[in-house]
């Protein structure tokens, strides 16, 4: 079954154009057939009328004929055109293109009968009895025409006939793929209307001018805005579990002295919490129709993160295109940038670079550092939650890379750890456009 409604309705066209053209060149095949034999039935009726006139009899009773049609086309050998006249059976009188033949035949009056001329061609027979005055006996007037002839006018008639009904039938095609592709240009815009909400370039559908399409905007747009009040609240919930949960912690972490062993569960207790909150808000729902400017975030963390840029001494580099954009939401964009560019604070021996391109669909975030960088076969450890390849180093969860890779996922992207130009470790977020 064709999945494609435009090819359905092309299709049931198609179908339907040609057997419309197809019955009406047979409906007008059959009354052009019946319009030409009636033209050559009425020729021969004329002929036969002519000769009626012309019988009168002869001084021994017999049968004459006063005077012979003075259609040119009975007189041409084996024309096909002929006529004979018969008294009782026996000819007394015969057209000269019938030469020394006889047409035979069963009795009676005939219109429209076939039959077979002295050359074997066939023939459309009219045979008619009359009486004369003073002629003894029944007058049978056999005229035929050739049906070769007759087939002949037919397909002079049908060639342009076909011609003109193909004619039709392209113009009728072209004017239905027209009507159907003019008919689903509603549903196109729509589809790109959608695209542009999925891209993050609009929040909801504009409403069509076609009236069967706008049921359907409207529910998608309540999908969309269900989509935005259930994330919304989701977040809200794990604000309120993460506050509930930490703020004990703290508490316990403050009555405990700062020696105690119960510091490092508690510190642990920390980072599986914030892990968890974290890994659960990556995981769900996005909202749709958010597109975030790239640029405006960076400067925003960069500005964050001055001090310790200031303390350590560090440069930063920033190439990044004005409009460049994150299909997403801000909050998930500072996430992805704000841990990686931390991570590369942490580690940076003296310069930063931040860089952005946009190419073939594609949106690639480079962070980079000169620092000590990571093995290639650290690289799978450091995006397991918690994973951390120098306890001793910097001070961190071990959880920001590991979410980086979640949201990244989540927006149909990945997040790659490579050694950098600058010799530290480069982290690469991939997402689409």
């Amino acid at each position: 079954m064709m999945r494609s409604i435009r090819g359905r309705l092309l299709v049931l066209a198609a179908v339907w154009l040609g057997v419309a053209l197809i019955g009406a060149f047979l409906v007008l095949s059959r009354l052009l057939d019946g319009f030409v034999t009636d033209r050559f039935d009425a020729e021969a009726a004329a002929a036969a009328d002519a000769l009626t006139a012309q019988i009168e009899a002869d001084a021994q009773g017999g049968l004459r004929l006063a005077a012979p049609p003075p259609d040119p086309r009975f007189g041409l050998p084996l024309s096909g055109w002929y006529w004979q006249l018969a008294v009782d059976g026996r000819v007394v009188a015969r057209s000269p293109s019938l030469l020394d033949g006889r047409l035979d035949g069963p009795g009676g009056e005939i219109t429209g009968g076939r039959g077979i001329g002295a050359d074997g061609a066939p023939l459309r027979v009219l045979r008619r009895e009359v009486t004369a005055p003073d002629v003894e006996g029944r007058v049978a007037i056999t005229v035929t025409a050739p049906l070769a002839q007759i087939r002949a006018s037919l397909a002079q008639i049908r060639r342009p006939l076909a011609i003109s009904l193909a004619v039709l039938g392209l113009g009728l095609a072209a004017a239905s793929v027209v009507q159907v592709t003019a008919g689903l240009r509603s549903l196109d815009r729509l589809g790109a209307d959608l695209r542009r909400v999925r891209a993050g370039a609009a929040e909801r559908l504009p409403l069509p001018d076609v009236r069967e399409l706008r049921p359907l905007t409207v529910e998608i747009n309540a999908a969309l805005d269900q989509n935005a009040g259930l994330l919304g609240r989701s977040r809200q919930h794990l604000g309120n579990l993460a506050h509930s949960l930490k703020t004990p912690l703290a508490a316990l972490a403050n009555e405990l002295p700062p020696e105690h062993r119960g510091q490092a569960l508690i510190a642990r207790m920390d980072r599986l919490i914030g892990w968890h909150l974290r890994r659960a808000r990556s995981a769900g729902p996005r909202v749709l129709g958010q597109w975030t400017p790239l640029r405006p975030v960076i400067d925003d963390i960069l500005l964050v993160l001055r001090w310790p840029l200031r303390d350590r001494g560090l440069a930063v580099r920033v190439d990044c295109p004005e409009q460049a954009g994150f299909a997403g939401e801000r909050q998930d964009l500072e996430e992805m940038i704000g841990n990686l560019a931390e991570n590369a604070v942490k580690w940076a021996r003296a310069q930063v670079a931040i860089s952005v391109a946009c190419d073939a669909g594609r949106l690639v975030i480079r962070i980079e550092d000169d620092g000590p960088g990571m093995a290639r076969t650290d690289a799978p450890k450091a995006l397991i939650r918690g994973g951390r390849l120098d306890e001793h180093g910097a001070s961190g969860s071990g959880l920001g890379l590991a979410i980086v890779a979640d949201l990244a996922a989540l927006h149909g992207g990945e997040l790659r750890l490579e050694r950098a130009d600058l010799g530290g470790l480069a982290a690469i977020v991939d997402l689409p456009v």
